[in-house]
């Protein structure tokens, strides 16, 4: 086996120093030598496993996909447990054999393990020929075809299920470990979180239907259907029996909405997950927020030097209220956390209310917000201004009262940070008049209105150069650019970015400060246009020439903008 290893080895590059370091590491590992070598980085898996199987002269796929007919009958010759377990894919069945013989093609990522070609021939109930396949797209396509946690569910429905009485589903910490070779409803719940955290969810979505139980991630804004196993509906309720459990929330209750929060410990990780459980017609919807434990720096908002420089100002200012505005979901509450962590220091008391608190920061006191015991963002503030904070934090202004109270807070030496619903920078101006603030004094509290937006981030592996027309600048709302070098993402995208040709998001700015004509303006209640006009003499770069930048340095696309931002482009 070393012998080929090192052949094939050597013809896709590796040198013999890198060889005998992967063959060391897996005589001392108990692994592969196969896998060692992958695994060590020095050579392409895609690359290594196209010459291994030259070598062998076996079929090598790049990306193993069984025919959509063949896919129960595979599923019933090779359960899901079993292909998890040996790491094994059914791919159809093949009959070029001189005897024209069915065989079952199974794909494989290591052909000299032997334990695996012993376990399936005694599960077997043909002859099977092998094909070699990437290892990561094996367990992909393993994944696609039975399903997140399908190894467990097929354990699960072999003893009969899991009840909701169960008393593992009160015992079990939350703590999700490989080890636990145990099928349950635990193990099967921690899976498709583990898989959640691995592809960078923010949220998951256990949506109840008819005949099935539905699992969506939202990864980069976007929502993404899970393979589920078949008939997982018979553990529906237990599966959402024990995320309640978890998150200590009623499992008697299922007519209310109920919120709850569950701490896990994944990969040595604190994992906060806030969820939110809703009754349906088809029974209980649950969703769970993924809050890992961030650090919240400038450096991470990939602020352009101009927009760095601006809020680094705004930061300094010993008082004022600093208002960030923009959709659910636009990235809000972790600029204003970014904020909060740059001035955080052992000389600054700073005290936030929110509703409710995605993360916690140590060193700064944070209250949720109680409405149903008369805790409201307006009481809460009330009592924090009468407990000598220098920095206050308000989740949202959602109404006078509590406008009122930030803006005597500011007026009064408080430096105060807080979010509004608004499109755009310069329409805060305008919502907090309307709200009933009195424009004097929205021009002497508010330092500056920032808006956002987030867009995904172009593929560093596969994004391409983009050659727009005249027409496809017309078509998104831009000027005609000829000198801007653009990127795309590539159709089909990579491995590296699961095929969406994104990979991560970034936010898009734009800051409208108070200075003094525009304070002149509020106070004599100009018009909104009046008011943008003067931003831009002010030196205000709207959100969308400020993506476009984005686009021209390659970190997004002109489609992303154009999905986030307004038509209008001055």
């Amino acid at each position: 086996m070393n012998v080929i290893l090192k052949s094939v080895a050597q013809a896709a590059g590796v040198d013999a120093a890198d060889m005998q370091a992967a063959l060391d590491h897996a005589s001392a590992g108990g692994i592969s030598p196969a896998l060692a070598l992958v695994e060590s980085g020095a050579v392409d898996e895609r690359q290594f496993s196209r010459h291994l199987a030259e070598h062998l002269r076996w079929q090598w796929l790049e990306s193993p996909q069984p025919h959509p007919d063949e896919a129960a009958e595979l599923k019933r010759l090779i359960p899901a447990r079993f292909a998890v377990r040996h790491q094994i894919y059914p791919v159809g069945f093949t009959n070029d054999e001189p005897q024209s013989q069915r065989r079952l093609l199974l794909a494989c990522h290591d052909p000299f393990d032997l334990i695996t070609k012993q376990a399936v021939a005694r599960v077997s109930q043909l002859p099977v020929k092998w094909c070699l396949t990437p290892r990561t797209e094996l367990l992909n396509a393993v994944q696609q075809l039975y399903g997140v946690g399908a190894d467990t569910f097929d354990a699960l429905i072999a003893a009969g299920g899991g009840g909701t009485d169960d008393q593992h589903l009160r015992d079990e910490a939350n703590v999700i470990d490989d080890e636990d070779e145990d099928a349950s409803v635990v193990k099967f719940v921690n899976q498709i979180i583990r898989e959640a955290l691995a592809q960078k969810a923010t949220d998951i979505h256990v949506e109840p239907q008819p005949d099935s139980l539905r699992i969506r991630y939202r990864i980069d804004g976007f929502l993404h259907e899970v393979p589920v196993p078949e008939n997982i509906k018979s553990l529906q309720s237990s599966v959402i029996a024990r995320i309640k459990v978890m998150s200590k929330l009623d499992i008697a209750e299922k007519r209310l909405p109920q919120d709850g929060r569950i701490n896990l410990k994944a990969d040595n990780q604190s994992i906060d997950v806030r969820v939110a459980c809703i009754p349906s017609v088809e029974g209980e919807s649950i969703s769970l927020r993924l809050l890992g434990q961030e650090r919240f720096t400038l450096d991470r908002l990939g602020l352009s030097d101009e927009l760095r420089e601006r809020i680094e100002v705004l930061l300094a200012k010993p008082n004022g209220i600093v208002l960030v505005t923009g959709p659910t979901g636009s990235g809000k509450s972790t600029t204003l956390y970014t904020f909060l962590s740059q001035l955080n220091s052992v000389h600054r008391r700073i005290v936030t209310i929110e509703d409710p608190v995605e993360n916690k920061l140590p060193g700064i006191v944070q209250i949720p917000v109680k409405s149903e015991i008369g805790l409201t963002f307006a009481s809460g503030l009330r009592s924090i201004l009468r407990g000598d904070p220098n920095v206050v934090m308000v989740g949202e202004i959602r109404d006078l009262e509590t406008a009122e109270i930030a803006v005597r807070a500011s007026l009064t030496g408080h430096l105060v940070f807080s979010t509004l619903h608004t499109n755009d920078a310069v329409a805060g101006i305008t919502r907090l008049i309307e709200m009933g603030v009195k424009p004097f004094l929205v021009s002497s509290a508010v330092r500056a209105f920032i808006a956002q937006r987030l867009v995904r981030c172009l593929c560093s592996a596969c994004k391409e150069p983009a050659n727009y027309k005249r027409e496809d600048f017309l078509k998104l709302g831009f000027p005609e650019a000829k000198n801007l070098k653009l990127y795309r993402a590539a159709r089909g995208g990579c491995q590296q970015c699961r095929g969406t040709g994104y990979s991560g998001r970034v936010a898009l700015y734009e800051i409208a400060l108070m200075t003094p004509t525009m304070q002149t303006l509020v106070s004599e209640r100009a018009s909104e246009a009046d008011l943008q006009t003067q931003a831009r003499k002010d030196g205000f770069v709207p959100m969308r020439e400020y993506g476009l930048k984005k686009a021209a340095a390659g970190v997004t696309t002109l489609e992303e903008v154009a999905r986030v931002t307004s038509e209008e482009f001055e």
